[in-house]
C-alpha cells in the first residue's frame, strides 16, 4: 500500500516536472490537480495498462518494446481527455511528456520497491 502511495506521489511529481520542462503540456491548477492526475495515472497504470499490453503483445514483440511507448501515450492522452485542467497541445508535447513521466516512474518504482 505504501508503494502505491509512493507511485502516486511520483506520478504527481512527474506531471509537475513535465509541466515545467515541456512546452505544450500544461497543468492548470495547484497541488490538488497534480494529485488527482497522479492518482488517475496510477490507477490506469495498475488496471488498464496490463490489459492493453496483453492485447498488444504481438505489436510489442514486433517493435522490440517500442509499442509500449505508444500505450503510455494513449494512457496520457486519455487523462488529457478526461480532465479539463490538463492540456497537451501537440504530438511532440505528448512524446516528451511520456518520456519524462516514464523516467520519473522508473525512479518512483525503484523507491517503492525499496520501501515495500
Amino acid at each position: 500500500m505504501i508503494g502505491f502511495a509512493v507511485r502516486i506521489l511520483g506520478n504527481s511529481l512527474a506531471f509537475y516536472v513535465a509541466n515545467l520542462l515541456v512546452p505544450g503540456f500544461v497543468v492548470n491548477g495547484g497541488i490538488k490537480e497534480y494529485l488527482i492526475a497522479g492518482i488517475l495515472l496510477g490507477f490506469l497504470n495498475l488496471l488498464v495498462k496490463p490489459l492493453l499490453k496483453l492485447v498488444a503483445m504481438p505489436l510489442i514483440v514486433l517493435s522490440l518494446g517500442l509499442f509500449s511507448f505508444i500505450i503510455n501515450g494513449l494512457i496520457l492522452w486519455a487523462i488529457d481527455y478526461i480532465f479539463d485542467f490538463i492540456t497537451i497541445e501537440n504530438l511532440m508535447a505528448l512524446f516528451w511528456t511520456v518520456v519524462i513521466i516514464g523516467i520519473v516512474n522508473i525512479i518512483a518504482s525503484v523507491g517503492a520497491k525499496i520501501i515495500d
